[in-house]
């Protein structure tokens, strides 16, 4: 089976087109999608946004697009999942409005966001969703440290009755098959804090740079979450990182992920991703630019701590060009970090904005000019 033409093909850009009148319901939905309109939204500013970046929250923004346009009149958001390189490109570019990225802008970054918006750039981490570890070997459950994930994802463990996989599962059925690697083909902040977390909780059996672009020199390569899953889902024997809400739509198996506060490992629900992102720690504390430390998500010492979150940034103008477009983003941005709003994302596979953290976002929110 060809992946990269099946990824290619599956993983083509999604684009979340949402132009919903207000109405008189609270609640809607769009396919599986629900939406919650929020009383009492301060909507103001131009009537169209245009946005685009990170698949991993594309069912997300489905969600805040859809509340956005039943809580104010006539507004609509254009979201184009087309993955974080492309969206901070194009917001550097001045095509979109606001970008969104997995992965906050980088050092030379800065310089030409500001550049365009002739102001400083903010990073404001809107959602919350954990990367999967997701797998296709039938009836098996399987637990696996970091350091076994670094070398199955950089090629130095091919079976998956390897030796250190047998002895992270005890008494699990463990099959002679080959080990396919699936990754992330486009740039990619999912690629980049997978690999940051191989870094931090797989030492020398990664070894190797984090970045967006996947660096294991192994597998076939898939474009977006929607790809990768989808590859997975139609391949045994293989393996992949994606997103949550990917992985469960596609009903993939999904590793436990063993820690050094939980030896049989730790499994992916809301309320072990919850305990890790109580503990978020930004790393400039008192500015609006708010860029999490994730590198205490990745070791943690609290048991029950799922360890791979990943935050996905809208990055904005501190100050706009026009005022329209100030006030339609601000608008936009409290809609979707509300409560009402954020406790839709549950069952998309996301973690809403913790209530200490939502005032941090809602303070940075509204400073936005």
């Amino acid at each position: 089976m060809d992946l990269k033409r099946t990824g290619a093909l599956i993983g083509l850009a999604a684009m979340t087109t949402v132009g919903l009148a207000a109405c008189s319901d609270n609640n809607a939905g769009s396919g599986d999608t629900a939406a919650q309109a929020v009383e009492g939204a301060e909507c103001g500013g131009k009537t169209s946004l245009n946005a685009s970046g990170a698949s991993s929250q594309n069912n997300a923004m489905t969600i805040f697009a859809n509340s956005y346009a039943m809580s104010c009149d006539g507004a609509t958001l254009d979201y184009n999942s087309n993955g974080s390189g492309a969206g901070v490109k194009e917001f550097i570019g001045g095509q979109t409005d606001f970008g969104g990225s997995d992965s906050p802008l980088k050092e030379d970054e800065y310089p030409q966001a500001e550049e365009r918006c002739e102001s400083p750039a903010w990073n404001l981490p809107a959602v919350f969703g954990p990367i999967a570890v997701a797998y296709n070997l039938e009836g098996v459950e399987v637990a696996l440290s970091g350091e076994t994930l670094a070398a199955i994802f950089k090629g130095d463990i091919t079976k998956w009755n390897d030796p250190a996989i047998a002895a992270e599962n005890e008494g699990a059925e463990l099959p002679d098959q080959d080990i396919t690697v699936v990754f992330r083909s486009d740039e990619s902040g999912t690629t980049d804090n997978f690999q940051k977390y191989l870094s931090a909780a797989g030492g020398d059996a990664w070894g190797l740079e984090a970045g967006k672009t996947f660096n294991g020199g192994v597998g076939e390569g898939a474009k977006g979450n929607e790809g990768v899953s989808a590859a997975v889902a139609q391949t045994p024997g293989t393996i992949t990182y994606t997103e949550w809400s990917y992985a469960k739509s596609q009903d993939l198996g999904m590793v436990k992920v063993i820690t050094p506060a939980d030896a049989e490992g730790v499994e992916l629900n809301a309320e072990t991703a919850g305990t890790t992102i109580d503990s978020a720690k930004l790393k400039s504390e008192g500015s609006n630019d708010l860029v999490i430390d994730t590198s205490s998500f990745y070791v943690p010492e609290t048991s029950g701590a799922y360890p791979i979150i990943m935050p996905t940034y809208e990055i904005v103008c501190s100050q706009y060009k026009d005022a329209e477009t100030a006030e339609a983003v601000k608008s936009f941005l409290n809609i979707a970090v509300s409560e009402d709003v954020q406790g839709q994302l549950e069952d998309e596979g996301y973690i809403p904005v913790p209530d200490a953290f939502r005032g941090k976002l809602t303070e940075a929110i509204d400073a936005i000019a």
